[in-house]
């Protein structure tokens, strides 16, 4: 119970379902990058990304100076099922929104 109450809390924060929107390609990408994208601090991304690791949705490595993010390839099925639908209900939300 414990593990899906951090994960639907991971994706409860608009940077962090952001972050996750970026890493969902299956890429590796500098935090660097997603703090230019979402217009975050690196104290702030920092932040965002230790609580999506402990979460187990995202693994990271140092390279120099920054880390560098990846989805995690331990997810279970149902976990990426959730994250797959947070980010659909999100990009409709965008859209909806968008169009008002």
């Amino acid at each position: 119970m414990k593990r899906t109450v951090d994960l639907l809390s991971a994706l409860a924060e608009p940077t962090r379902l952001g972050a996750l929107g970026l890493l969902w390609d299956g890429r590796e990408h500098c935090v660097c990058e997603l703090m230019e994208r979402l217009g975050a601090t690196q104290s702030r991304m920092s932040r965002h990304m230790s609580v999506l690791e402990a979460a187990g949705l995202v693994t990271g490595r140092r390279d120099r100076q920054w880390v560098r993010y990846t989805r995690s390839g331990k997810l279970t099925p149902e976990a990426a099922a959730l994250v797959d639908a947070a980010l659909a209900h999100a990009g409709e939300v965008g859209d909806r929104e968008a169009a008002a």
